[in-house]
């Protein structure tokens, strides 16, 4: 019996490099908005400011990188699991939410890293300026939605779901074309 050695998520490996290797495919289908940061040194220096909930840190990272960086709940809670695990900070419950926070042990670790670029610096230097435009058009685009929810009548909801139908399609035609090589 052989083993299959390769992954199936060639991106888990634990020391997800900051944007290397953006050739094709490399992350699927998330394209560049799933650009990896460091998700184990992210949380370990967010929670050096202060204790957080997962979900927390989640929006947390999206805001300091202006929405260039937005980890999954899939990659923040086996991350705090594990960290759980080698005694760096613990989870303690609050209103039901789980809240974490850095053990001695995390802090003595966390100071070693003092004056080191954060996670978050790392993938906002990384992320095109265009790819921050985009994750800003995108804000406003979901603002406006929003307000179709609450404020059009039934007809101007049905023209804003067609112009959102026609300009997905119209995405996937700008994605389909052959980009150039650079």
């Amino acid at each position: 019996m052989h083993h299959k050695h390769h992954s199936r998520h060639p991106h888990h490996h634990r020391r997800a490099e900051f944007g290397r290797g953006r050739g094709p495919g490399r992350y699927g289908r998330g394209g560049p908005r799933a650009r990896r940061g460091d998700v184990r040194a992210a949380v370990l220096a967010l929670l050096a400011e202060r204790p957080m909930h997962g979900y927390e840190m989640i929006k947390e990272l999206e805001e300091r990188t202006q929405g260039a960086w937005s980890p999954s709940a899939g990659s923040i809670y086996p991350t705090l699991q594990m960290l759980e695990d080698e005694g760096l900070i613990r989870g303690e419950e609050s209103d039901g939410k789980r809240r974490f926070a850095l053990t001695e042990a995390g802090v003595a670790a966390q100071q070693e890293k003092a004056g080191e670029t954060t996670p978050w610096d790392a993938v906002r230097a990384e992320a095109a300026p265009e790819q921050m435009q985009l994750a800003d058009s995108m804000k406003k685009l979901h603002h406006a939605i929003r307000q179709a929810f609450t404020a059009a009548d039934q007809e101007q909801q049905k023209r804003v779901r067609e112009l959102l139908d026609e300009t997905r399609r119209k995405i996937y035609g700008i994605l389909a074309e052959e980009g150039d090589a650079s």
